[in-house]
């Protein structure tokens, strides 16, 4: 099935469109649901425990709807192959529906049928992508496959966890590891090569460092360090690695001329996330050696780097495959901010009270109002029909 002619849903058209859209409702949702569980307003029916079920959705349910929608939007250009449209991707994102209402309890299923209805999803897309890459014959980016099908593995473990032993342990860093070494896998290739196309129409001279052997280097120690804090997440040994990876990562960002794009909040936003990444190292570094509590080290990664890489990506790609300019704008750049400061609330304020109100709760209200715009902003132009193509000068203006 060619883009030409597709004559389907304009949601079915494109892989980032259904799961981007997937993602973002259920992001704006999720957090009050949880608030009114945390509070005791509402009983969880889920076979997880709470605090599972939350962390669980927020990696299995959120974070793997938009990998999904920045792989089958990448994959073509990869493969070049024709992308995925139609029935197969309202399969696959009822395949994902139906995960989150049978982690919600709302399926007849025990807890057996429940992990089967929800890692189904993320085999699917490992499967796929697998499928998509060998038959264009690019051996190089089928290396993408294998964090995806690790985290499966990752999904699995917390069932297997939830089951035998009632709460799970190690399957919550496990998948929260994973997609971060994603961010440092994918966003060590698209933050210097946007950041390299803008300056270049800026005029400028001076260019991000392309990927080498120091960004080798700096995502292997990344990838070790995160698998020792998966083991053991309470050790001198693992606070030093940590922290140590947090100042590499930290080190690569400064490569990659981010201050120079100031004048883009698009782009910027990848700089500051990421940044926020190496933040999120170092303070789950501390926490392993017991300087600060380990809920601020895992909100700064969780909120701050997944959600705001993530934010920026499905911004940017939205903007882009529907025929937007690539600018932030007003809203956008309130979006971002807003996940911002909801990361920095969690993290370093959590009880620190303003109007009565205190930072974990101002940090749900930031997240939800944050996803709440995005939604009003971005689920038109992915439910709907692209606009008319830019000029070349316009929509790669950041």
């Amino acid at each position: 099935m060619s883009r030409t002619n597709y004559n389907g849903p304009a949601a079915l058209s494109a892989g980032f469109r259904p799961f981007f859209l997937a993602a973002v409702l259920f992001a704006a949702a999720v957090i009050p649901v949880w608030w009114m569980v945390w509070q005791g307003q509402w009983t969880l029916v889920s076979s997880f425990p709470p605090m599972d079920w939350h962390i669980h959705e927020m990696i299995f349910g959120y974070g793997a709807a938009v990998i999904a929608g920045f792989l089958f939007t990448a994959v073509p250009n990869w493969s070049g192959r024709m992308p995925i449209q139609g029935w197969p991707l309202l399969c696959l994102s009822v395949i994902w529906l139906i995960g989150r209402i049978a982690l919600a309890g709302l399926l007849p299923l025990g807890p057996i049928g429940v992990a089967f209805a929800d890692c189904a999803f993320l085999l699917a897309i490992a499967v796929i992508v697998a499928r998509e890459i060998v038959a264009g014959q690019n051996w190089r980016n089928l290396k993408v496959v294998l964090p995806v099908g690790l985290l499966c593995a990752a999904n699995i473990t917390y069932h297997i966890e939830v089951i035998l032993a009632g709460e799970a342990d190690i399957g919550r860093r496990f998948g929260l590891a994973l997609v971060l070494f994603l961010i440092t896998l994918i966003g060590g290739r698209i933050i210097p090569s946007f950041t390299r196309n803008w300056l270049v129409k800026q005029g400028e001279t001076r260019f991000p460092v392309p990927f080498g052997r120091f960004d080798a280097v700096v995502v292997a120690f990344g990838a070790a360090a995160l698998l020792i804090w998966v083991a053991r997440p309470e050790a001198a040994v693992t606070g030093g690695v940590l922290i140590l990876s947090g100042v590499m990562h930290f080190a690569r960002l400064s490569r990659w001329r981010a201050v120079a794009t100031w004048r883009s909040p698009l782009l910027l936003m990848l700089h500051v996330a990421y940044g926020i990444l190496a933040a999120g190292l170092m303070m789950t570094g501390a926490a392993a050696i017991g300087w600060i509590a380990a809920a601020a080290g895992m909100h700064m990664l969780g909120i701050g780097a997944i959600g705001g890489m993530t934010v920026a990506v499905m911004i940017r790609a939205t903007l882009g495959h529907t025929g937007r300019a690539l600018v932030a704008g007003p809203a956008f750049t309130l979006v971002f901010a807003l996940i911002c400061g909801a990361a920095i609330m969690r993290s370093a304020l959590p009880e620190v009270f303003f109007a009565g109100r205190s930072g974990i709760e101002i940090s749900a209200i930031l997240w939800t109002l944050g996803f709440a715009i995005l939604a009003i902003r971005l689920v038109p132009w992915l439910a709907l029909p692209s606009a008319k193509r830019k000029a070349p000068s316009q929509a790669n203006s950041a």
